[in-house]
């Protein structure tokens, strides 16, 4: 008896052995097609590095890694300098010029195209990157009303010079409507329609009080800022992980929307809060039901994206001797490159829109 379940064991212990070594070298055959491969997440390219996605409800993010360039300031950006009264933006009774002064010794401001100034007899979103210099004097700087129907003192606000600056303009349309097209009209047009899109998100008038049209009332509209805040909370960490973090992509319900960067990661940091509320402010206004009709954005469509833009066709727009602004126009966008010419053309941001 013992010998015969010695037998069987033998016989169960060969068969065994004789799976596991048939498991390993015969062909294999599948009844289905095999998993698919893990999504990238990073992808590399000539100047840059991508990473991402990161998502938040209908907003998704790519982070643009990238080294220090050999010059990239240091400028105070333009909302820490009208805080500390280093910079006054003064109004000019003309609807699209305003004029501006850094009144500091040694501290250079960067302006950047789209940040809104608050007060005057309209408040006004700045339509160009401007570089103040130190002890500037005044200097005229493009802009656009974001505001409509005002030409009169606010309160207490002055009439005759701009008390802060504390947002940038909320929706991809608006940035067309004044980097692109540059028409007051469509300005105008775009503030009224963010204005009905947040409304109807938020489930409440967001209008300010002091003015129905003015597009910085609404930003500060308690509804929009909680909203918003549920998208920050999540994704302003995000660069704290990275150190050589230079500049964002992001995408509202899957489609692409825009991207900016900077030479390097202090100076993208000092942007980084108003840039991720800005993008938060868009995706509240556009309702998350929407993403359903566009495919998961793979990271090598923002890189392909990226690239394209960086090919169209140029033409240059000197803002002052000091600062040159780039454009190239192609197809997928348009993409703007600020330049310093005090130190040899060095870009200072870079601009990416999709049409």
């Amino acid at each position: 008896m013992k010998k015969r379940t010695i037998a069987v064991l033998v016989a169960l212990l060969t068969f065994a052995v004789g799976v596991a070594i048939a498991r390993f070298t015969l062909p294999r055959f599948r009844t289905s097609a095999p998993p698919p491969a893990p999504a990238k997440h990073e992808i590399q390219l000539s100047n840059y590095r991508l990473s991402g996605p990161y998502q938040h409800e209908n907003l998704t993010i790519f982070l643009v890694h990238g080294p220090d360039q050999a010059f990239s300031g240091p400028y105070t950006p333009l909302q820490q300098a009208m805080e500390r009264k280093l910079v006054a933006v003064y109004e000019t009774s003309e609807v699209n010029e305003l004029a501006i002064e850094n009144r500091s010794a040694s501290e250079e401001v960067f302006v950047q195209a789209g940040d809104i100034v608050r007060g005057g007899q309209q408040d006004r979103t700045l339509a160009v990157d401007l570089i103040v210099p130190a002890k500037s004097g005044r200097i005229p700087i493009d802009a656009f009303c974001v505001e409509s129907g005002r030409w009169t003192q606010r309160g207490a606000e002055s009439a005759v010079e701009f008390s802060s600056s504390q947002d940038m303009v909320a929706t991809k349309e608006l940035k067309f409507a004044t980097k692109a097209e540059a028409s007051q009209a469509r300005v105008w047009r775009e503030v009224e329609t963010a204005k009905e899109d947040l409304s109807h998100s938020v489930h409440a008038d967001v209008a300010g009080v002091a003015s129905r049209s003015s597009m910085q009332l609404v930003l500060e509209n308690d509804k929009v800022r909680e909203s918003a805040a549920k998208y920050i909370d999540k994704l302003t960490s995000l660069v704290d992980e990275h150190r050589d973090v230079i500049g964002f992509v992001f995408a509202i319900n899957n489609k692409l929307n825009s991207a900016d960067v900077y030479p390097s990661n202090a100076m993208f940091k000092q942007f980084w809060p108003r840039l991720l509320k800005a993008a938060a402010v868009e995706a509240v206004s556009s309702p998350a039901a929407a993403r359903a009709a566009h495919q998961a954005l793979s990271i090598n469509a923002v890189g392909d994206f990226i690239v394209a833009a960086e090919k169209g066709s140029e033409s240059l727009n000197e803002v002052t001797k000091r600062t040159h602004m780039v454009k190239r126009e192609s197809e997928q966008g348009i993409f703007f490159e600020t330049r310093d010419m005090a130190h040899g053309g060095a870009w200072v941001h870079r601009n990416y829109l999709t049409r």
